[in-house]
């Protein structure tokens, strides 16, 4: 028996001012918000698959501080309902040159089509879990919240 599991990895990088970086993308012609991250690959540690990540989407380097929080339910893909979803999340650091284009604005692509992301910071004591698409994001905005992780 196969047991067909999807681990995905998350950076929550807070800037000074006490607010978490998130990002709006366009996937299979649906728009989500979510933190900054995405699939684990094969061959490849959990660790060295946030920093990939990270620079795949933000084109910043990092470095990881510590494990916040991995996925403790049962959640089923939104993309593939017999696949479970497994998401470990990271308090990062950026370590080198820090120049993202962020918006106000939610979904403020250049070009919204496949692929396309935007990215926003928003203030650790608001988060809400409506700022999020998917359900272990919404639950690791209202730990991030709760404990306040980026003072």
């Amino acid at each position: 028996m196969s047991y067909p599991f999807n681990v995905r990895v998350y950076g929550l990088l807070i800037d000074d001012n006490n607010r978490v970086l998130i990002a709006d993308e366009l996937v299979h012609g649906h728009r989500i918000t979510k933190f900054p991250g995405g699939g684990l690959e094969f061959g490849e540690g959990t660790l060295d698959a946030i920093k990939r990540e990270m620079m795949e989407e933000t084109g910043i380097p990092v470095e990881v501080t510590s494990h916040f929080y991995t996925t403790d339910f049962f959640q089923p893909s939104a993309f593939n309902s017999k696949t479970q979803v497994i998401s470990i999340y990271y308090l990062i650091k950026a370590t080198g040159a820090f120049i993202l284009k962020t918006s106000d604005k939610p979904f403020d692509f250049e070009e919204a089509k496949e692929g396309a992301i935007s990215f926003r910071w928003l203030s650790i004591s608001t988060l809400s879990e409506e700022a999020f698409t998917f359900p272990i994001d919404k639950k690791v905005g209202m730990i991030l919240k709760k404990t306040g992780k980026g003072k």
